[in-house]
Parts: C-alpha cells; structure tokens; sequence
C-alpha cells in the first residue's frame, strides 16, 4: 500500500459504464397534468418514446426517452429521477431537454437544476477464470449460494459497493457515485483475491 492507495495490477481490468441513476431537483413545483399534455404534444415531445401517467398507480409521470436512451421520473414537487443513461452527459442531455420543454408551458425556475448520482453500475472483466467455491470459503464479506445465482456476491466496505464475481471473471460493479469509486472497490477485490492466491492464471 502506497499513501493509502492499494497496489494492484489493473492493466488487465476491463470497466463499462451500464446504467446510471441520479436524482434532479428543478428548484419548482409542477402541474403534472399540465406536464403530461405538453409531453404529449408531438411538437414538444418529440425526443420520447413512451410516457405514462396514471396518479392512482404511481404519483409521478413516467418517461422513456429516445435520445438520450433514458427513463425519467417527474414529480409534482419538481424532483425527478433519471435512469438507464451511461453517461452524465446522457443524463445531463435528458433533464435539458426537460427543462426547455417545462419552460415553454411557463413553468418558472428558482435555480439551475440540481443533479446527483444515488447509483452507478459497471460491468468488467478481470481477464481470468476463477473457482467461485474456493474464492467465496476464502474471502470475507462474501456470499455464494449457486442454486440461487451464479456468482459471488462481494461487499466493499469502503468505498461502499457490492461486486458480483462470475467464473469466467466477469464483474458487475454497482452502489457507487463515480467511476472513480469504482476502480477503488475492483482495486480492493484484487487485493482480497490476491492475498488469498486465488489470482490462478
């Protein structure tokens, strides 16, 4: 361990961006049957491919974009929340579009929005296969049960995330808030596999 920071080697890591959910707040309150005409104003909603308001259901407005290829939660306090972007520069483009939308129906604005990633979720390769039975009796905070899923369910504690292990040494990455946490939490795994010698060619 160098100045805090784990050494491993990650040359061989593979890390991809599969879906990021981030809460909004647009700093106003909304008329959601008010939205919800707009929306359906092809003029105005050009950019969805579905939309979906039903109070008794669910209290929100249910959008699914086209471009950006996201999902989108609006509220009548104004708070939203986006899922499915693989960027936050998809999730940015969406909640834009939004705005420019809200602003031709009058809808007024205290403040910028406000954006912030709850979730973020990866999918990797480590680039070798692994026994899951030997790797789940060694490592701790772990969990293995094969007739109900496949792989080894690994909890970091910092940073906080959980990390699925499948044999052929696919990941999936998700509970963290950057990409950089991310590399932290698959840096720590490393280190654990390591430690134990279950990095078998």
């Amino acid at each position: 361990m160098l100045g805090g920071v784990i050494m491993v080697d990650l040359s061989g890591v593979k890390l991809k961006v599969e879906n990021i959910v981030a809460s909004v707040d647009l700093f106003t309150s909304l008329n959601l049957d008010e939205v919800m005409t707009a929306l359906q104003n092809p003029n105005l909603g050009e950019f969805l491919t579905a939309l979906r308001f039903n109070p008794e259901e669910f209290p929100g407005i249910i959008c699914h974009f086209s471009e950006p290829r996201v999902a989108l939660l609006l509220f009548n306090t104004g708070k939203s929340v986006v899922t499915g972007g693989k960027s936050f520069d998809d999730v940015q483009a969406a909640v834009s579009k939004l705005v420019k939308v809200l602003s031709k129906i009058g809808v007024k604005f205290h403040r910028a929005p406000e954006i912030s990633v709850q979730n973020m979720v990866f999918s990797g390769d480590l680039g070798r296969e692994f026994n899951l039975n030997t790797v789940a009796l060694a490592l701790p905070n772990c969990e293995f049960e094969p007739e109900i899923f496949p792989g080894v369910i690994y909890r970091v504690r910092e940073p906080k995330a959980a990390i699925l292990l499948f044999t052929t040494g696919r990941i999936v990455c998700s509970g963290v808030k950057s990409e950089h946490d991310a590399w932290r939490a698959v840096r720590n795994l490393l280190h654990e596999l390591e430690k134990y010698e279950l990095m078998g060619e």
